[in-house]
């Protein structure tokens, strides 16, 4: 069985028969998650009293920080106008600015944009769209997805099916939906050979991607799906130059549409409003979630080229999917609140500016961690990949568990990261993710790296 990891901190404190239970259903019936009281700006404040640094903004998400009185405020005035609507015969004015927000002007010639509960669902829409899109087109035979390994797309059953996280697949075994292949990531650490330049390693991925789509079928194939720079499962790992752009002219050359999926790498986080701006490459439709309303709703999103909604409008002139609380009035006004102080703020050019000063405390923190393989990423997304030997790669035994020790050393020091297992291929590997929020002083990211350094090196003490 692959390893399997919580997004959570492990508690120490199991749970024992003699202890009272409540009534929510945790991610581990074994170790419950620590009580948040509170929370504000970087810091969330637990039960216990200790304060902890929110490194990872819980999972990339809480972008602008926690507690922002402006967000609170428009979530409380659109309560008291209208709280909820069912969008098959009625939209909201708050919607409909949210959506007017982020595409002003029509950018890279996404037109429009649908509103749904998580990142989970924007992906399982995208996928529907996709589908219906060449269905409008009178396509029927496109029934398959090629997406890539060591990616992660979503929990529910299709955006599980696209994804390659095979921890969280394993209860799920002839679950899927079956018309899926995976091909190599472009994770060069791992999977470039001796010897291979940049150019030769696109190249080859390239070539892998055309063999598929015509293994496949390219009649057949309804979309490629990728993460511009690939998140949790494998760390941060930012592609190649020219790779995306590789992929979009092959996609076009056979039909096939293009789905970028930015629920985590999105939104600024990478130093750019959208992370596929950085890779010279238009997509045909684009997922969003976390950053987009930066923790104060459940809210995400698919943005949609206008060659895409136009092959509904000369179709059915309709989308055949839905789901009850799509564009909720309180959620799109959180959400609308957080993008107007990001954009007001300078927030996307001062995260890649506070990157870069990330960039440069973790190298300087970990250079003399002799665990520390690489250290990648864009903007306030930065990934450490752990190894045994750093001349061979090698990992640590997948049973040591070594990014989640980490990651339990670190927050002991009150800072919390996200940890992450079988980086490599699904079962070995380790590392930590650090995404704090945009608004990230530089004594706070001081403080960041020079913990998770005595965290690292703690650890190595005792498994090297």
């Amino acid at each position: 069985m692959a390893p399997h990891f919580s997004d959570n901190p492990p508690n120490n404190n199991t749970i024992t028969a003699k202890q009272p239970q409540n009534h929510l259903l945790h991610r581990s019936l074994a170790n419950p998650p620590y009580m948040v009281e509170s929370a504000q700006g970087i810091n969330l404040h637990l039960s216990d009293g200790r304060t902890i640094i929110d490194a990872c903004g819980g999972a990339a998400v809480s972008i602008i920080g926690h507690g922002n009185p402006e967000v609170q405020d428009a979530i409380a005035r659109q309560a008291r106008v209208a709280s909820y609507v069912h969008t098959q015969s009625y939209t909201t004015p708050v919607a409909e600015e949210l959506a007017d927000f982020i595409l002003e002007g029509t950018p890279y010639g996404l037109e429009k944009a649908l509103f749904v509960g998580s990142g989970s669902e924007a992906v399982e829409a995208a996928l529907k769209l996709a589908r219906q899109f060449h269905f409008e087109r009178n396509e029927p035979q496109r029934i398959h997805f090629v997406s890539r390994k060591q990616s992660y797309h979503g929990a529910t059953m299709g955006s599980m099916s696209v994804s390659y996280n095979l921890a969280r697949k394993v209860p799920y075994q002839g679950f899927a939906y079956e018309h899926v292949s995976h091909v190599t990531p472009p994770y060069g650490y791992r999977y470039k050979v001796d010897g291979e330049s940049d150019e030769l390693f696109t190249e080859r991925l390239l070539q892998e991607i055309e063999d598929e789509f015509l293994r496949v079928g390219p009649e057949k194939v309804i979309a490629f799906l990728a993460e511009p720079v690939i998140g949790a499962t494998a760390a941060c790992v930012v592609s190649p130059k020219g790779y995306l752009a590789g992929v979009r002219k092959i996609c076009d050359k056979y039909g096939i549409l293009l789905i970028l999926d930015e629920v985590m790498c999105g939104t600024g986080r990478t130093g750019t409003f959208f992370a596929f701006e950085q890779e010279g490459v238009i997509p045909d439709i684009v997922t969003s979630a976390k950053g987009l309303g930066g923790g104060y709703a459940t809210i995400a999103a698919i943005y949609v080229h206008g060659r895409v909604v136009d092959a509904l409008r000369q179709g059915s002139q309709a989308l055949n999917h839905g789901h009850t609380y799509q564009a909720h009035p309180i959620s799109c006004a959180a959400a609308l609140a957080v993008q107007k102080i990001v954009r007001r703020d300078g927030l996307v050019r001062r995260c890649q500016e506070m990157g870069d000063l990330l960039e440069k405390m973790l190298s300087k923190e970990l250079s003399k961690c002799s665990s520390v393989g690489e250290v990648r990423g864009r903007g306030l997304f930065w990934g450490v990949e752990f190894v045994r030997d750093k001349k061979t790669k090698e990992t640590f035994d997948p049973a040591v568990g070594f990014g989640a020790k980490v990651m339990q050393a670190a927050f002991r020091r009150g800072v919390a990261v996200y940890p992450g297992a079988g980086t490599v291929d699904g079962l070995r590997g380790d590392h930590v993710l650090l995404a704090p929020p945009y608004t990230v002083t530089e004594e706070e990211l001081a403080v960041i790296c020079a913990v998770l350094r005595d965290a690292v090196l703690e650890q190595e003490a005792v498994y090297m």
